[in-house]
């Protein structure tokens, strides 16, 4: 029996983390568990391992098994029906057996029949009812692909914004780690002046208050960081405490996104958008199923024809058979075809209005990456400023306090400042790369030539 006569699961992606998008199989790769993993292969391991691709993947398989149910209409039915009997005559209401003698007589016995039969149905014509059936399963099959490429990019940009989650709270950590170092530094400095005199006992405990808390600070960013490594851990479809030896991220500067009409790109990600064209194959599949139903009130044309071999124990074997047109016109159906179209009428409302809806949500979509993308931009390049400004003052601050110029409020303000400049700083870095990945996603081209590189 051939498995797929119809070719049907060609029309299917190869596997569960590869589309159009891709250049190869990434699930066919074999990824050295010693070797640090880039974001490439980071990506790579979350389209082959997350259940959603694999969901969407067999959901598109099996919207291709329909589209060959639709084309096996098109094709005659043949069927053997075979029947085996055996039978007995008798001259009285109870069966009696007459052996025959020698000498002649009559007798009854038992008859063998074995009667196979052939038959043929081939459906010819049924006013558009076969081929709206066959269209209907032609364009879910055609958003089964649209989804699973929508998948892929959702669990893509999953997988990048865990990635640059995990380095982002590290590097968080590294700056509250030196926000430590400096609040110490500031600890000292104020215990050696209230030693000798030329401080009040205040400033050696507001000192240790600020340390204690800049303490904190690293202790939580720290656990905020392992944090990050078990969900990155379990976007990849791994156990969250699977030991992950990933290669940092490639940093370049934010660039701005301003010489872009944000108009153009709306009207970009409405030829892009997979799920949109998902959304439009649904309403035109929902077109076709309205035409199948309408076709339940014609008649239809059939050839049919048998053929019969009669074959008993006794000589008397015969043979039928019979060829011909049918015509079946449904007269009455309980009105059942008539709330079969109402149903996919309806049906068909309901998915203009959720394509409908799409289509706006995907202006909202790209206009808001847009902005938060620019916003990131613009803040990086103000925190870049904020952090030498805030270096400078803490500098000067501690050179001050040390040279008794100055006082510790002074001093642990100008530290404070320094160490949220930092993390507006680590912020803003990785808030520009994971808007950048948003858009590319809102815009429904998310690939890997989005990844930034070396």
């Amino acid at each position: 029996m051939l498995d797929d006569p119809f070719s049907t699961t060609r029309q299917v992606s190869q596997s569960p983390g590869k589309s159009h998008l891709a250049l190869e199989d990434p699930c066919r790769l074999n990824k050295d568990t010693d070797h640090a993993w880039t974001m490439v292969d980071v990506i790579d391991q979350a389209l082959c391992s997350n259940p959603q691709t694999r969901q969407a993947w067999a959901n598109a398989r099996f919207q291709a098994g329909q589209v060959g149910i639709a084309k096996s209409a098109y094709l005659p039915t043949v069927t053997l029906n075979t029947s085996v009997s055996r039978s007995m005559n008798s001259a009285s209401s109870s069966l009696q057996i007459t052996t025959i003698s020698s000498g002649g007589g009559a007798s009854s016995q038992p008859i063998n029949r074995f009667t196979p039969v052939v038959s043929l149905n081939y459906l010819l014509y049924n006013f558009g009812g076969r081929e709206a059936q066959l269209e209907s399963a032609q364009k879910t099959l055609e958003a089964s692909n649209w989804t699973h490429d929508a998948t892929l990019q959702t669990v893509m940009f999953g997988a990048i914004q865990a990635y640059y989650q995990v380095f982002a709270t590290q590097a968080a950590a590294e700056a509250a780690l030196v926000s430590e170092k400096a609040g110490n530094e500031a600890l000292n400095a104020a215990q050696k002046r209230y030693e000798v005199g030329a401080a009040a006992l205040a400033d050696a405990l507001q000192a240790k208050t600020a340390f204690a808390q800049a303490k904190l600070n690293r202790q939580k960013t720290e656990g905020d960081a392992r944090v990050a490594v078990g969900s990155l851990a379990n976007a990849l479809g791994l156990e969250a405490d699977y030991r992950l030896n990933i290669a940092p991220p490639f940093l370049p500067k934010p660039d701005a996104e301003q010489d872009t009409l944000v108009h153009g790109l709306i009207e970009e990600a409405k030829t892009l958008r997979p799920d949109l064209a998902a959304a439009e194959a649904t309403v035109k599949a929902a077109e076709a199923n309205v035409k199948a139903a309408e076709a339940g009130h014609l008649p239809s044309i059939s050839l049919i024809g048998n053929y019969g071999y009669n074959h008993t124990s006794l000589p008397s074997d015969t043979q039928s058979w019979t060829m011909g047109m049918q015509i079946s016109v449904p007269l009455f159906t309980g009105f059942n075809t008539t709330y079969q179209i109402r149903s996919a009428e309806e049906q068909l409302e309901v998915k203009r209005t959720n394509y409908d809806q799409l289509e706006q949500s995907v202006s909202l979509d790209v206009w808001r990456a847009y902005q938060l993308l620019n916003t990131a931009h613009e803040s990086f390049k103000s925190s870049e400023d904020l952090v030498a400004s805030a270096f400078q003052s803490e500098r000067v601050a501690m050179g001050r306090y040390k040279a008794g110029a100055g006082n510790i409020i002074d001093l642990l303000n100008a530290q404070s400042s320094h160490a949220n400049a930092r993390l507006q700083l680590i912020q803003a870095q990785y808030t520009w790369l994971t808007q950048k990945a948003q858009l590319a996603q809102a815009l429904g081209r998310l690939d890997f030539s989005s990844i930034p590189t070396r």
